[in-house]
């Protein structure tokens, strides 16, 4: 699921204006991007414990996603029509990605 709401972010990131390609939508960007890539390098690790280190950073940059998603709307780079989907696939990433990591110890 984080894997393809990286994608959502590429795609909505794509309409912002080209003043913003270095500021919030490279910052959203690089963002959505962690998140998948932390829970792919995790899985990789040998303990329970490094694992559960790597679903932390990934839960991070999600709450970076949900303020520069709200940054976003702020600005007008975003309507509320665009926002609320987004944040609700966010908030259900957050919960199952708290969900495991609370497995692991």
């Amino acid at each position: 699921m984080s894997r393809i709401f990286c994608s959502d972010i590429y795609k909505i990131t794509s309409s912002f204006p080209e003043t913003e390609k270095f500021g919030i939508t490279s910052q959203l960007r690089r963002a959505s991007v962690s998140v998948p890539s932390n829970i792919a390098e995790g899985c990789s690790r040998k303990s329970n414990k490094d694992f559960s280190r790597f679903l932390e950073i990934a839960i991070g940059s999600l709450y970076e996603l949900e303020t520069q998603l709200t940054i976003s709307n702020d600005l007008g780079f975003l309507d509320d029509e665009e926002l609320i989907p987004l944040e609700e696939k966010l908030s259900a990433i957050i919960k199952m990605t708290s969900k495991l990591k609370s497995t692991l110890k």
